[in-house]
């Protein structure tokens, strides 16, 4: 299965993704925000096959982790999440590089069907917002 870094500062959130995307098999790693998922980007050389992030986080945001994952990393996937409707037209600027944004609050199902649509990348119809690149 895959290999994802998940950059979510808020613990209950980090658990249950983690635990979620584990439960479908995927080997999953986390980071408690933008900063230790920078460190964990460089210590594991962005052998990842999908960086999930929250956009709103302390410290470095989720908007800013983008930029600098894409930076080192130009072909890892980025999937950002929020619950903010103005962070989400924010990361419209990074159209270029993410897969999309995830509205919370989002259900089990929901969030492992955006990441399989992630990791397939697959532009699949489904409950809430298409999986596309922005265009």
């Amino acid at each position: 299965m895959a290999r994802i870094l998940i950059a979510e500062d808020d613990t209950g959130i980090r658990l249950l993704v983690a635990r979620a995307l584990r439960l479908e098999g995927h080997e999953v790693l986390v980071a408690e925000d933008g900063e230790m998922a920078v460190d964990i980007l460089a210590e594991e050389n962005g052998a990842f096959d999908l960086l999930l992030s929250d956009i709103r986080m302390p410290g470095m945001t989720g908007i800013e982790l983008a930029h600098a994952a894409h930076a080192t990393f130009p072909d890892l996937p980025i999937l950002l999440m929020t619950g903010y409707a103005e962070q989400k037209e924010a990361a419209e600027d990074l159209s270029a590089f993410i897969l999309g944004v995830v509205e919370k609050p989002f259900t089990i199902a929901e969030i492992r069907q955006r990441v399989a649509q992630a990791l397939c990348g697959s532009a699949a119809t489904q409950t809430s917002e298409p999986l596309r690149r922005y265009a």
